[in-house]
């Protein structure tokens, strides 16, 4: 194992090499010395695509990698996110060979134990691949861990632990943090991801939460012929959710499917508190009644009852438009940090809403606004909570989903009406004409203590014994870079006198000697200048920027498909 994994170290480094060096030139120009480089979000998106593409490269244990980076904002870009978000748990498929040890091992031989076998496997994931067969009559489809899965995952692991020390020194320590409990993490996710005992329980569990919703089909599991490395379970066929034009040919109303879709997950997230977390179409289907059919639940999480709440409270804020409502849910889900700049933050969520709102004020897109929070969230580095991270992951891939399936989805007219039915907005209302009493007895209260106060504080005026201290905040230091370059241009203005006055009195050496120094001085000032570091009393994420980035970024996926149709 441990050759296995030193091996494989060599081959990871080998991988990431140039993408190392351009980090470290993004610190020093010249490797060793020289100023930063200023990176762009073109060429963060170019990096973006080669490490998705080393990660491919590297296995199924880099691209699950891959796909839980794509859940977190606090370690990476928006522009890495947007990448790795399409990376797709598709990789060619074992030999029937091996896979067959691995089902006799677990269940004996295959032609005592099932009527018949399809030996060629109907779908190929990172981790293990799924045949059709038939037990007692019925078809089956039977999942089977990918040989040898277990030995490669663990030596990656061990990679992944070792490159952590080499990728610190390319991090920020807050990120470094976060990148190092996301190491424990994945660790944890994808041992239990290959666990199928874990996912037939998982399985089990949510399947007993839809019993009762005949809009949701969930395959029953065949316990008799399942294991840790084998699961078997209920063959359910349908219509993959995104081919529209089967949709449309069996009469499907879309816009219904899109809509239970939704009430589906509000109903495991914020209804039963255990979620199926891997809603790509893959792992969705439509039989030709219109029920949804739900596949592979090796990615599956719970969520604590606070975190509940909070999502309740963050629908009803983004419904209200109340911004210091949703970052407050944001805040106390740990999905914003508390030091970051409120106002700022306030000014991109509300632009996020209008921008999301479109011609119709009631149209908003969750996607987006939990898309350009990221970016700020990115630049306020924090640790997210993994089923938390996974939450917000599982938000953004149904609500495009369904926007897939109908164009016009509303996404939050269906999350307040779901939770209208289910009694949350009232319950809402009734706290917030609470919270305004207590606000209101508060205010009546203040109104009585405030004038004796006040005639007080005036009187300490009129007999001039009122003393007011100010103090002016000055975190990042702006005071001490004017005086800085004050002192260094009453410096530049001496040395250009001095010079001049030498040179005309015939000095040359000593005049020398003092233009180096005035001109050493003057690169200073100009250096002071032409920093970033400026003085202003606006946020500089403004709405034309933000539409400007979207723009760009259409105008550069519209080149890439030219380009590829070429």
């Amino acid at each position: 194992m441990n050759l296995r994994a030193y091996w494989r170290f060599v081959v990871v480094l080998w991988q990431f090499f140039p993408l190392l060096v351009a980090y470290t030139r993004d610190r020093k120009r010249f490797l060793l010395f020289g100023g930063p480089r200023n990176v762009t979000s073109r060429q963060r998106r170019e990096r973006a695509v080669k490490l998705l593409d080393s990660l491919i490269t590297l296995g199924p244990t880099f691209i699950k990698l891959g796909q839980l980076l794509s859940t977190r904002p606090d370690i990476l870009p928006p522009e890495y996110l947007a990448e790795f978000a399409r990376l797709q748990d598709d990789v060619p498929a074992a030999s029937w060979e091996d896979a067959k040890q691995v089902v006799e091992s677990e269940l004996g031989p295959v032609d005592e134990r099932f009527e018949e076998f399809d030996t060629t496997p109907i779908s190929g994931a990172s981790l293990g691949q799924v045949y059709v067969a038939h037990v007692d009559g019925e078809q089956v489809a039977v999942k089977v861990r990918r040989p040898g899965i277990e030995r490669l995952v663990e030596a990656d692991l061990r990679v992944v632990r070792w490159s952590l020390p080499v990728l610190m020194r390319f991090i920020d320590e807050a990120r470094s943090f976060s990148l190092e409990t996301l190491a424990d993490e994945f660790a944890r996710t994808i041992r239990e991801e290959m666990d199928y005992e874990r996912e037939a329980a998982m399985l089990t569990e949510i399947r007993g939460n839809f019993a009762d919703n005949d809009d949701v089909r969930i395959p029953s599991i065949v316990t008799s012929h399942s294991t840790g490395r084998v699961l078997t379970m209920e063959y359910v066929g349908g219509t993959k959710i995104n081919d529209l034009d089967k949709l449309d040919e069996r009469g499907l109303d879309r816009s219904a499917l899109a809509e239970n879709l939704q009430k589906a997950y509000l109903q495991m997230i914020i209804e039963d508190g255990v979620f199926h977390a891997d809603p790509h179409p893959g792992n969705l289907a439509v039989k030709d009644d219109g029920t949804l059919i739900f596949y592979d639940f090796g990615m599956s999480g719970y969520v604590d009852p606070f975190v509940q709440e909070r999502i309740v409270d963050f629908y009803g804020a983004v419904y209200r438009r109340d911004i210091d409502a949703i970052l407050d849910a944001l805040i106390e889900m740990g999905t914003l940090s508390p030091e970051a700049d409120r106002q700022l933050m306030a000014d991109v969520a509300e632009l996020a809403i209008q921008d999301a709102s479109g011609e119709d004020v009631e149209q908003y897109r969750v996607q987006q606004i939990i898309g350009q929070l990221e970016d700020t969230i990115y630049e306020f580095p924090l640790r997210l909570p993994s089923n938390l991270a996974l939450v917000l992951r599982v938000a953004t891939v149904v609500e495009g989903v369904c926007v897939t399936l109908d164009p016009d989805f509303d996404f939050i007219t269906v999350a307040t009406s779901y939770l209208g039915e289910q009694g949350y907005i009232e319950e809402g209302v009734r706290e917030y004409i609470g919270d305004r009493g207590r606000e209101f007895r508060e205010a009546s209260e203040a109104t009585i203590r405030i004038p004796p106060k006040l005639e007080s504080v005036l009187d300490r005026a009129e007999r001039d014994s009122l003393h007011v201290k100010a103090e002016l905040e000055d975190d990042r230091k702006y005071f001490d870079l004017l005086a800085r370059r004050l002192v260094l241009g009453i410096v530049l203005g001496a040395g250009i006198v001095s010079t001049t006055v030498l040179y005309v009195a015939g000095e040359l050496a000593v005049s020398a000697v003092f233009a180096v120094g005035t001109l050493f001085c003057a690169l200073v000032v100009y250096r002071s200048f032409s920093k970033s570091r400026t003085i202003s009393g606006k946020p500089q994420f403004t709405r034309q920027r933000m539409r400007q980035r979207e723009r760009d970024r259409e105008a550069e996926d519209a080149e890439n498909k030219r380009i590829e149709f070429d």
